[in-house]
């Protein structure tokens, strides 16, 4: 769905850290992104195609799915969601915990804001092993909500994520894959 252009764009301004924040990691820096009005807009744009008229609302997962989520949410005119991380929100929540490579987590919403029968997008800027955005979306089925869809600014194909979200039959979708 993205232009070449924009794909170009966007490899050419998000930096790659190699070994940061540990040795092997390709840290990708999409704070470039925000530097360019015009290249945040286009972005914005192409993730709006893929969602209008198909999703009720969008949830977008702390921190960095913020930065890309709202606009989405206030371009596509639906509400947006925050999914945060535990102890973050006032009661009452609905939680949903996650096991990660060295412990687990837990993501929280508040209660209520997920409606029954809503068709959900989720957003994040990056998909790499897909945990979270797996229990993210546990967490909109757990209040009665479909997820509809998935967005990410880069996936990592090498990683698998898309391996644990096909469980909800939603639509994946990302500009970059690296």
């Amino acid at each position: 769905m993205a232009s070449q252009e924009l794909i170009k764009k966007l490899e050419e301004t998000i930096e790659n850290f190699p070994d940061f924040p540990i040795p092997g990691i390709q840290f990708k820096d999409i704070s470039p992104v925000f530097l360019d009005p015009k290249l945040y807009e286009d972005v914005i744009a192409d993730l709006v195609a893929f969602s209008k008229g198909k999703v009720d609302a969008v949830c977008g997962i702390e921190s960095r799915g913020y930065l890309f989520g709202i606009a989405i949410a206030v371009a596509l005119e639906v509400p947006f969601i925050l999914i945060r991380k535990k102890g973050k929100l006032p009661p009452p929540i609905v939680s949903e915990k996650y096991d990660l490579e060295y412990g687990s987590a837990e993501i929280e919403t508040r209660e209520g804001q997920i409606k029954k029968g809503q068709r959900i997008l989720i957003h994040d800027d990056l998909l790499a092993t897909g945990g979270t955005t797996e229990a993210v979306a546990r967490l909109v089925e757990k209040q009665g909500a479909t997820v509809s869809q998935f967005s990410f600014l880069i996936g990592l194909k090498d990683l698998n994520g898309e391996e644990k979200l096909k469980p909800f039959n939603a639509e994946v979708y990302h500009i970059l894959e690296y």
